[in-house]
């Protein structure tokens, strides 16, 4: 297997169960995680809160100890490679931490020394300027606002040139012109051959930006697959109708429709793989409606996440 071809990400049975203590009984945290994340991608792994995806980071990260288990990154077992491990990945965490005595060029430097990055092959400079914080450079942390502290988490975990990056709810907090900001630069990253592992409650980022999701609900692994075939699972569609006329009732042709009356819309439920729109439409025109316009909504990320958590939590 060539180093392009060994995944970014290899996890196998991995399990997590954190002891019962005083306050708290035994949590099965995480409960055999099977995981492949090829090289390339950027990827969304999503979830609830508690699902166990800080979890899982935070044990690719060396934070937290699994129970059982692999996990190799770009190859290295966690366990026996640890230093070639943990040089591979950056991880841009949700929480804000960081020294507020240092500058963004000193907080750089430090965390270049960590890896052992010589300083010949330093680019702190090169970093700042890319994230917009070059005019910060030897500002105190502590003057940051929130947005520029995120993006300095950011640049921090940058500083080895990781071939992959983990960001954990990265923008949180931080305004639109910030995250798109953010956004170009990461785009920006994946061009050059970096693996991203996005993990986000802002579902449409995810859609928008990721080639294939993940998602983690109570511990398992419940879908991952790529976004296409995510979203091909619902097969539901909604045909909204504007008609003509002033509509206050469902006239009886369409009572055998899953539809409803919503404002001055029609919207009929149905299914792209069974139900005719010229047919629907068939009866509209039957029932003495004309059609002023018309469109079809097809399910989001969000339709699928809430089918495969909240919706099976409910059953």
């Amino acid at each position: 297997m060539t180093q392009t071809d060994t995944p970014a990400i290899d996890i196998t049975d991995l399990r997590k169960t954190y002891k019962a203590s005083n306050k708290a009984p035994a949590k099965e945290a995480l409960k055999g995680i099977d995981l492949t994340i090829p090289r390339g991608s950027i990827f969304g792994l999503l979830g609830p809160n508690g699902a166990g995806k800080s979890t899982l980071i935070n044990i690719l990260a060396g934070l937290v100890n699994k129970t059982s288990g692999t996990a190799k990154i770009c190859g290295y077992d966690i366990d026996t490679q640890t230093r070639a491990a943990r040089a591979s990945i950056g991880i841009v965490p949700q929480e804000i931490a960081m020294d507020v005595f240092f500058s963004p060029y000193q907080a750089l430097e430090l965390q270049a020394g960590y890896y052992g990055v010589p300083k010949s092959e330093r680019r702190s400079d090169e970093i700042l300027a890319a994230l917009g914080l070059a005019d910060k450079r030897d500002a105190y942390v502590r003057q940051l606002s929130g947005g520029m502290k995120r993006r300095l988490l950011v640049a921090k975990a940058l500083v080895h040139n990781p071939p992959v990056l983990i960001l954990d709810e990265p923008t949180a907090g931080v305004d639109i012109e910030l995250r798109r900001q953010l956004w170009d630069y990461v785009q920006e990253l994946h061009k050059n051959g970096t693996t991203v592992i996005l993990t986000t409650h802002y579902l449409e980022e995810a859609e928008a930006l990721c080639d294939r999701i993940a998602i983690i609900h109570q511990g398992e692994i419940v879908a991952n697959e790529s976004k296409t075939d995510l979203l091909s699972r619902l097969d539901k569609r909604i045909l909204k109708i504007t008609p003509t006329e002033t509509v206050t009732a469902l006239p009886p042709e369409l009572s055998d429709l899953s539809a409803t009356i919503d404002g001055e819309q029609i919207c009929i439920e149905y299914r792209s793989g069974k139900d005719s729109i010229s047919g629907m439409l068939a009866q509209v025109k039957a029932a003495g409606l004309s059609i002023a316009d018309l469109r079809t909504e097809e399910p989001d990320l969000e339709d699928v996440f809430m089918a495969l958590t909240y919706a099976s939590d409910a059953a």
